[in-house]
């Protein structure tokens, strides 16, 4: 196999972690086999792993093409666990795995000397699994990462490539930049599929997804990174296999929310999310209605926990109410907040469904920002002493000695 220019350049590239932002066909797979190949047989006792979205999609885009490859150098091929051994430079042996990021949990406690990350952009929790999971297992060996994809609005890839560290290079290339890709069929494809479409699948230009919910979101407008005074609030999303997710929210004295910091963590009891959520000295806890055992735990703990009603229409209402804060810039996500930033740029309704009805996954941080906006809210127009409460709160920080 030969390398394109653009190939040429990233594999010459000296960086610990390189992310690749590319157009459809340009060759991110042949890349990949041909990296993981030599890594794995310049070296003895090295272990390579390849990851796609899922199993299957790692055998559909990846097996067939590395069996032919390291056919000179198998020592053995195992189909059913997508795994080949194959013999090194060194007189010894190296194994290539291929896995699925669905099931990203069983590459806990493993050790690897270089990651291949194929289309990013369609893995579920990312930042979560890549800091929990992934990034553990190139500690021993200072192992290097590749990260391969097509944008896919501004989620964690996004974030990803825009990435300022010295580990880290990203590099940009689009479909023509094939050479082996006739130009005249990616021509036809502009004048065949809508613009963004385009722009995104074959420029790898990063664009807002269609059917978002929350098309109002802006980075440039509603990030932050310094330092906010109010009322602390929490909104908490239960879950254990699933992430919990507990948002760390200010309240200001013009009712304006600043969610400056998010717990979002898997394998967590409902008694070690109570622990973590004392820490915290929060002045009140919005949390999951459904899970009254978890809400239990929270109240014998003698926390803060404040009702959140869950019932008919309540998605939309919370829905509702955090686009009008966006819209009226009332709503700000602390840069660190990763994850919720992530949600919000990927929650999208089902385009399925004759129902405005958004797709159930990948919310867990945006859950607990609803509990936590829409119940203040509701809070706010029962509690007759709110702006008292809110006026003597704005006091106490603006002279604290004198109240």
């Amino acid at each position: 196999m030969i390398l394109t220019p653009s190939q040429s350049q990233i594999a010459q590239d000296k960086h610990r972690f390189r992310v690749v932002n590319c157009g459809r066909r340009w060759g991110k797979t042949t890349l990949a086999v041909l990296e993981m190949v030599a890594k794995a047989v310049a070296k003895k006792d090295r272990n390579i792993a390849y990851i796609a979205p899922t199993y299957q999609q790692a055998r559909d885009i990846c097996w067939q093409q590395l069996k032919k490859l390291c056919q000179p150098v198998i020592v053995t091929a195992n189909e059913s666990r997508l795994e080949i051994v194959v013999k090194t430079q060194d007189g010894g042996t190296s194994t290539i795995w291929l896995r699925g990021w669905e099931s990203i949990e069983t590459l806990r406690g493993q050790r690897f000397d270089f990651v291949v990350i194929d289309e990013i952009a369609m893995m579920k929790k990312f930042w979560l699994n890549w800091q929990e999971v992934i990034r553990p297992t190139l500690t021993d060996t200072k192992g290097e990462g590749l990260f391969i994809s097509t944008p896919k609005g501004y989620n964690h890839f996004y974030e990803l490539y825009n990435t300022e560290d010295v580990d880290y290079n990203s590099f940009h290339f689009t479909s023509y930049d094939n050479p082996f890709l006739p130009k005249e069929e990616i021509d036809k494809a502009k004048t065949e599929i809508p613009e963004d479409r385009f722009a995104q699948e074959y420029m790898a230009d990063f664009r807002k997804m269609e059917g978002l919910v929350f098309k109002e979101f802006n980075r440039e407008l509603h990030l932050f990174d310094c330092e906010v005074k109010g009322e602390s609030l929490a909104g908490v999303d239960f879950g254990f296999n699933n992430p919990a997710c507990v948002l760390h929210i200010k309240k200001d004295h013009d009712g304006k929310y600043w969610v400056e910091n998010e717990w979002y963590v898997t394998q967590r009891t409902e008694q070690q999310i109570a622990d973590y959520i004392k820490t915290c000295g929060f002045n009140a806890i919005y949390p999951d209605p459904e899970n009254p055992s978890a809400i239990s735990v929270l109240t014998s703990s003698m926390l803060p926990v404040r009702e959140v009603k869950k019932g008919k229409g309540s998605v939309q209402t919370g829905i509702s109410k955090i686009k009008t804060l966006f819209m009226s810039n009332r709503l700000k996500i602390h840069k660190q907040c990763k994850n919720l930033i992530s949600e919000l740029e990927t929650y999208a309704y089902d385009q399925d469904s004759k129902e405005e009805k958004p797709i159930k996954e990948n919310d867990h941080a945006i859950d607990a920002l609803r509990y936590a906006i829409m119940s203040e809210s509701l809070f706010e127009q029962n509690d007759p002493f709110q702006q008292q409460r809110m006026f003597i709160e704005r006091e106490r920080n603006l002279r604290p000695n004198s109240i």
